[in-house]
């Protein structure tokens, strides 16, 4: 039997995926998110967790180090990676939306937006004949229209509750994401039979 390895998301996606995988029957031991332990084994079941960032589970799926992974559509849409893409896991859903300090037309030649999200932004721009200058962070983007490094935001939002105590508004919704299963593309046929059955024991997990 073909041993399995599957990329766990630490962060804000990794409890639900813990939990779905634990009612699937795919997952014996717990895994938490703070453990210093990245890899875990079940011996019985032939199958390895890869505890990992959400962006490097893409990387360890498309260089088949993992043969599944669980993602956000999000990260999916950004970098467009040599995967399949699966399952719809339904958890972790949020948007992606453009945001201000205020709702104003977009009209300016010389926009300039603060985001982690370069190819989706530049993409949404351009589907408007906008090319805004595009300045990426890795912290809080809100910060970006609060100090003038920019004037709008593209980033993503569960709540909105980040954007309110900030005084930020949504100015447009771009697109809506949820947690999805990838496979690395030679892995889905080399180990098409045990990979089928994960997808069947989630799809159980989900109808439920």
């Amino acid at each position: 039997m073909d041993t399995i390895v599957i990329s766990v998301p630490k962060g804000r996606l990794f409890e639900d995926t813990v939990d779905i995988l634990a009612r699937a029957g795919i997952l014996k031991e717990k895994l938490k998110d703070d453990s210093r332990k990245l890899l875990v084994s079940d011996l019985g079941a032939k199958i390895k967790f890869l505890l990992v960032r959400a962006k490097d589970v893409i990387t360890y799926t498309v260089e088949g180090i993992s043969d599944l992974g669980v993602v956000g559509y999000d990260l999916l849409v950004e970098y467009d990676p040599e995967v399949f893409s699966l399952l719809d896991l339904k958890f972790g859903y949020c948007k992606i939306v453009l945001a201000g300090k205020e709702k104003k037309e977009l009209v300016s030649p010389s926009i300039k937006v603060a985001t982690k999200l370069p190819n989706i932004t530049r993409s949404y721009f351009r589907a408007k004949e906008i090319e805004p200058k595009i300045i990426e962070l890795y912290g809080s983007v809100e910060l970006g229209p609060i100090t003038g490094l920019s004037e709008f935001i593209v980033d993503i939002t569960s709540t909105g509750t980040t954007l309110r105590e900030n005084e930020l508004v949504v100015i447009d919704e771009i697109f809506e994401s949820t947690s999805r299963l990838i496979a690395n593309k030679k892995a889905f046929y080399l180990k098409r039979d045990r990979i089928s059955q994960i997808i069947s024991k989630l799809r159980d997990v989900l109808n439920q």
